[in-house]
Parts: structure tokens; sequence; C-alpha cells
């Protein structure tokens, strides 16, 4: 058993950055309502508009920024309002996606990218289309939308659709990839839970509803949250973590000789699927558990259920391999001493 537990489920929601929690702290002190009229509203105002200022420059982003309590708010926002007639989702997207839109056509995966051909098909239907595609995939770390070269985008805009990118595993560790709306979630990326983001190129593109946020959500904001995403996304940065990306990638090659590191496409440094030669991925989350380490199986919002992942199934994956899979992931406090910690328990569990 390890002096401390080691926690590598950085994909299900990653430590509170020094920086976040003071910002918050402060945030408290400005009890008043953002929306009053008075001066200890305009005030709070005054910081919240701040925090949206400094998370648009942080990320890069020159439209508009929607704070929502999470991922799957700002998903059920962008998918269920956006101006559209049909909704397409990847067979590899998280389980918020197919909530907000459970009627949506879902686009295959063929070799680790979305299937250009199937979505030229969709596109082509009557009515114009939002496309929803995870930037780097939650479960295995395939990069779906690299943010360099992104022919999605202009495949989904010649037809006159929308892009929604959902960035929750890659914001604050990689550039914004080219999109029309944008999914962002404070707590992957160290800062709090309980707030995220829907980045909007223009406002035309979603329906109002009046209320917050400039009518498009209501509810009183989260103006201490705000403050902690703003200066998480300032501090968050992935070549200032304890481990280098070879490093990451070394760890990846010694988890390979005792198992099968699934590498559907191309793959990021900081989220790896392995699927054990023996061990159910229930068994070994107990006995890895039991040692002091802390990994999942499948999406946070999925794994404590016994159903088959939909998204290794959605990648290709053998349903026998798919039963022995299970997900290591690293943040911003992730130390090179706490991946041989792992590298060696795996190697003895699986000997």
């Amino acid at each position: 058993m390890p002096a401390k537990p080691f926690y590598l489920d950085h994909a299900a929601t990653t430590p509170l950055l020094p920086a976040a929690r003071a910002a918050m702290l402060a945030g408290f002190n400005l009890w008043a309502n953002p929306s009053s009229p008075h001066a200890a509203g305009r005030t709070a105002r005054a910081a919240l508009e701040d925090a949206r200022a400094r998370v648009k420059a942080a990320l890069g982003w020159t439209g508009e920024v929607v704070f929502t309590s999470g991922a799957s708010e700002a998903l059920a926002i962008g998918l269920g309002r956006a101006h559209v007639d049909r909704r397409i989702v990847t067979a590899v997207e998280h389980d918020a996606v197919f909530r907000a839109a459970p009627d949506a056509d879902v686009l295959p995966i063929r070799n680790g990218e979305p299937d250009s051909a199937a979505l030229a098909a969709l596109l082509a239907a009557p009515g114009r289309a939002v496309v929803a595609v995870q930037s780097i995939n939650s479960e295995t770390g395939t990069v779906l939308m690299p943010f360099a070269q992104n022919p999605i985008a202009h495949q989904i805009r010649e037809a006159g659709g929308i892009l929604l990118a959902d960035c929750s595993q890659s914001a604050g560790k990689s550039p914004l990839p080219d999109a029309d709306m944008i999914v962002v979630s404070a707590h992957k990326f160290g800062g709090p839970i309980g707030i995220g983001a829907l980045l909007v190129r223009d406002w035309a593109m979603l329906e109002p509803t009046g209320g917050q946020e400039r009518g498009y959500r209501p509810g009183t904001e989260n103006l201490p949250g705000a403050l902690g995403f703003a200066a998480a996304l300032e501090e968050s940065d992935i070549e200032s973590w304890p481990t280098t990306a070879e490093q990451r990638f070394d760890f990846k090659n010694a988890l390979f000789r005792h198992g099968e590191v699934l590498t559907p496409g191309c793959q990021c440094s900081h989220i790896f699927a392995v699927a054990a030669p023996r061990i159910a991925a229930t068994t070994m989350l107990i006995r890895m558990d039991s040692l002091g380490f802390a990994i999942s199986a499948g999406s946070a919002c999925s794994s404590g259920t016994l159903k088959p992942s939909k998204v290794l199934e959605g990648f290709g994956i053998h349903p026998d391999i798919a039963r022995r899979t299970v997900r290591i992931s690293l943040g911003w406090n992730t130390t090179p001493a706490e991946l041989e910690a792992f590298a060696q328990a795996w190697a003895e569990v699986n000997r």
C-alpha cells in the first residue's frame, strides 16, 4: 500500500489549483447578486465580467461566453437551443451529449476519426444541422478534432451547419479547435466543480430564454465559481506539469508490456485506456484501489454501471477487450514517481 493514495482519475475531476481556491475565497466576499442594481451588485457584476474577459483571453476566444453549471448544461444549451433542424453526434460522445440530443443522427467512427463520407451523407439531408464532436475522447484519449487542421469544420460549414466541440478534456491543455460552439468544464483542469461555459461564436446561433447571462442561461450567477474558473485557466499549462510528454508516453509504453493500450487514432498524452490480459475492469478497479491507486473504467458518469462501454463499442473495440479496459488519466499534480509506482503495480497484478 503506498504511503498516500495515488490519484490517476483526472479525466473524471482534477484537484483544485491553489490559485483557483484563492480566487473563490475572494469571490465569497463579493456576496451581492451580480444582477442587482445597487452598488454592491455592481461591484459583483464588474468582478463577473472581469472573470468572463479573463476566460476569453486565456482560451484565445473572440466570441461570446455563457457561464453554465458545467459541461452537461453547456451541451444541453448548445444542442437543445441551436437554430437548427437536425442534430448529429459521433458514436463516441459523452453520455451527456446523448441525453441532450436523444433524437440525433449518429456519426460513425472510422480508424479513430469521424467518418467523413458518412458525415457528408448526413449533412446532405434536408435542414440545417449542428454536429457535436469531442476534441479529446474522455475514455480513450483519442484526439478526434486536432486544433491545427480541422477538415471537419470546413466540411460542416460548407454544408451550412454548426460545429459544436466538446473540449472538456482538452481546454486548459491544448489550443481550442476551430468550432462555432465550444463546451468547457472548469473542474477538468483545476477549477471548481459546478461551473463551465458554452463559448458561442455568434449569438444568432442560439435561441435565448430570458434571465441572466445575456438571456441565454437563467439563474443567479456563480461569481466565486467564475473567478475560480478564470484563475485556473490562467494557471493551467500542460507544459508546466511535473511530467513531460515524453515521460507520459514512456508510461504508456510501460503499461503495454503487461496489457494492451488502446490507441484508436491519434493519442493525447494524459488519458490512456488499457486492457488487462485477463482481469475484468470491475475487478481491476477494486484491486488497484486496494493498492492505493484511483483509476476508472470509462467516464465517471457511467463507470458505476456494468453495461459495456458505448464509447469503446463506437471505436470498434472487441467486447472482450472492452470488458477488461480501464482508464488512467493524468493531471497537473501527477508526478513521475506516481507513474512509476502505478506501472510497477500494474505489472505485478498482471504478471
